[in-house]
Formats: structure tokens, sequence, C-alpha cells
């Protein structure tokens, strides 16, 4: 009898764990809740109510994710109107990076007002996405400068930015740069970090930031509108590019590529099919690695197997996004932000 009560137990939570195992997509709804004459480009989750934004015109603001309320402001710097593209997060404050010069890296401040905590002046200067590993340590991109990419790493929360120095980095490539499209060009996950350029490179440090190494993979990169725009890791083994040509919108070719090893080995995937150009790939969240979904000024496609097969699930044009949770999502484009709903 003690034989048959383990066997039932054991079938009832092998149904359970079938049953909790990832089901693919098969529709998105999507839902305006911001509307505005602003270029969207760059948004974070600050916690699981509040929704964190950047644009042009110096906008930046916050959706709550359950009454839809906005607040927005419009950050000067003298008789400057920063355009933002780039936005991070730590448990306690938020970030902005404006692009061109002077780049400018605003935090919360004490007083209810954005903190002007770094500032880069020079011909080149143009940021282009930032993220954080932890409440401590964060790192922003920007394109090259005297012969090497921009990479700035805060050690203190984000009080103070300082650059590494050309001499800590591999040589750069002349008008290399990271597509300030979504500002998702950076992927972390544990101590780790990969960076995707304009020149279809992948930037890897081990330790957050004090050392690196590039490789060359085979995503189309002969022009200056080709590379990287986009990368996301599920894991510190599981990670995926996107990008293409947003001049040459319809090409699929070369334009989507996959790791499994950490990115020691990059691999074009889906290559000549569906999707065409994207500015931003996203993990969908608890997918085992399997769910994807990307987007770009071309519509929103779906994965439900790695990258292998997509589908084209709306038209409706966006340039980044990211998850509230395993079926929703927020995304950002020109003129709106809009809740995605995945099922």
């Amino acid at each position: 009898m003690r034989f048959f009560i383990f066997l039932l137990l054991g079938l009832v939570l092998f149904s359970c764990a079938e049953q909790q195992r990832y089901q693919p997509f098969q529709t998105v709804s999507i839902t305006p809740v911001y509307e505005d004459s602003v270029s969207i480009r760059a948004i974070t989750f600050l916690d699981g109510r509040t929704l964190a934004f950047a644009g042009s015109k110096g906008i930046y603001g916050t959706v709550d994710v359950v009454s839809h309320k906005v607040r927005a402001n419009v950050q000067h710097y003298d008789s400057i109107t920063p355009a933002f593209r780039a936005v991070g997060n730590t448990s306690n404050d938020f970030f902005m990076l404006s692009i061109d010069s002077p780049a400018l890296l605003y935090k919360t401040g004490d007083q209810g007002k954005m903190e002007l905590v770094y500032k880069e002046e020079g011909a080149g200067v143009f940021y282009d996405c930032m993220a954080f590993w932890n409440d401590t340590e964060g790192i922003a991109v920007g394109d090259t400068v005297d012969g090497c990419l921009s990479i700035i790493i805060t050690r203190d929360g984000g009080n103070t930015w300082a650059k590494i120095p050309c001499t800590d980095l591999s040589e750069g490539m002349e008008g290399e740069g990271a597509f300030a499209a979504s500002n998702s060009n950076i992927a972390l996950v544990g101590n780790q970090a990969w960076i995707g350029t304009t020149a279809g490179r992948v930037y890897h440090s081990m330790d957050k930031g004090a050392t690196w190494t590039v490789q060359q993979t085979s995503i189309v990169h002969e022009s200056e509108t080709q590379g990287i725009y986009s990368m996301a890791f599920y894991d510190e083994d599981t990670g995926f590019a996107i990008g293409g040509d947003y001049t040459q919108p319809e090409s699929n070719k070369a334009n989507k590529i996959i790791t499994h090893d950490g990115g020691k080995t990059w691999n074009l995937i889906a290559d000549g099919r569906e999707p065409n150009y994207k500015s931003c790939v996203q993990f969908v969240p608890n997918s085992e690695g399997k769910g994807l979904v990307a987007l770009g000024f071309t519509g929103i496609s779906y994965s439900g197997d790695g990258g292998e097969n997509w589908k084209s699930f709306s038209d409706e044009p966006f340039f980044t996004l990211r998850f509230l949770n395993d079926s929703v999502a927020y995304a950002a484009g020109s003129n709106r932000i809009a809740k995605l709903v995945f099922k």
C-alpha cells in the first residue's frame, strides 16, 4: 500500500511540474497608457508597480502600472534640453543619461530634483546604454572616443563615475559604437557583462568591468547602420542578440545570433527568416530560455523555441520593451508607452 501511495504522490508531482512548464504565447494585446510628442527609447521598472522612462525633449517620468497614472517632468541643463536614451536604477535611485556632448548623467537627488553626477564633453562623445549589476555597481557605454569604446563604471551606487582608460580595453574600431536605440546593448548576469556594438562585436567582462575581451560575430556589420542593436541573456550561458540595418528594415539576413556557452561562440539563427530588423529583444521571464520577444518600428515578433522559429504578433511600432512579469510587458516608442499582455 505504501508503494502505491508514493507512486500516486510521484505522479501528482510530475503532473504539476508538467503543468508549470512554459507554455508558448499565441497573441498579444496592446493598451496605450501614455501619449505625448516625445520619442522614448529607455524604460526600466523601479519596482513591481513603477515604470520609469526618459526620452527626447528632456522628458522623464514614471507610470503607475496599476492605475496608469503618469507623472512627467522636463530636465534642462543651462540652455540645453537633453535627449535621454539610457536609463537605469538601483533599489534607491533612478538614473538617466543623455546622448551627445555634453553627455549628462543624472540620478535621483535628495531634494526631489535630479542631480548631475557625471558630465563628459568632447568630439565623438555619445552615450547609448546603461545597466546596474547591483545597488553599488553600474555601467554605461558610448561610442568610440580616442581609439576605444567609451565605458564608464560606478562602484559607489552611482554617486561618482569613472571612465575606463583605453589602455585597459581592447583596441577599438574606427566608428564603433553601440546603437542608442533601446537601452539594451548591455546584458548583465552575475558578475558578467556583455556589450553588443555597431561593428557586430561583443565585449565581455567576467569581473564587473575590470577586464574585457572582444569577439567578432557573424551579424551583419558592413555599414554604419548595421550591427547589434540589442542583446539579452536568460542566464550565464544563454544569450541572444538582434539587429540588422534600420535603413533596410525588411532584411532578415545575418541579423540574429545566439550563444549557449556564455558568449564564447555565437551562431546565426533563423537566418533569412522572421524576424527582420528589430531594435530590442528580451527573454520572457520563467520561460526556460525559450521565450523571446523582439520589436522595433517594424512591429512585434515572438519565439517560443529559443529563437529557431518566430511569429509576427503585431505591426504596431515600438523601440523598446521590458517585462513586468512572465506575461505582461511595457513597450515605448514614438509618442507613446503601452502595456503588452501576452497570452
